[in-house]
């Protein structure tokens, strides 16, 4: 597993804290992507593609046109990070052994095998248990 965000997986994350805790908003209100882009620091150029994947995966509602914008498919406390985290990197489980570099699994288990499996567990549990809900505004 990578410990590390790609700047897409940066942006989603920074997005939907935005749509869940937006100043003067309300839960079922939508806000325009160059709301969005304004106050996350996200390029406005690279948001739309961020959010449809966000749509995508389930995560966010769009409306298109002048009085469009987005807004979270669901409240914040039933979305967990590792599914915002997976709607832009993907599965975020290791594939590949740590030393020899080949699929992994626990019949071919090396030496780190057990270890990396442990952490990756621990890590993929606590972003799970992570809602938006439970994050501050920025």
């Amino acid at each position: 597993m990578r410990l590390e965000l790609t700047r897409r997986g940066d942006y989603a994350i920074r997005a939907m804290v935005a749509l869940s805790h937006a100043d003067g908003i309300e839960p079922t209100d939508r806000i325009p992507a160059s709301r969005i882009a304004a106050t996350m620091g996200i390029p406005i150029r690279i948001l739309p593609s961020v959010m449809s994947r966000l749509v995508r995966a389930g995560l966010v509602d769009v409306r298109e046109g002048r009085s469009g914008g987005y807004l979270l498919a669901r409240p914040a406390s039933d979305i967990g990070l590792l599914e915002v985290v997976e709607a832009i990197e993907g599965d975020t489980r290791r594939r590949r052994c740590i030393l020899a570099g080949r699929p992994c699994s626990d019949a071919t288990a090396c030496a780190v095998h057990a270890a990396f499996e442990r952490a990756q567990t621990s890590l993929r549990t606590e972003l799970t248990k992570s809602t938006l809900a439970d994050l501050g505004p920025r």
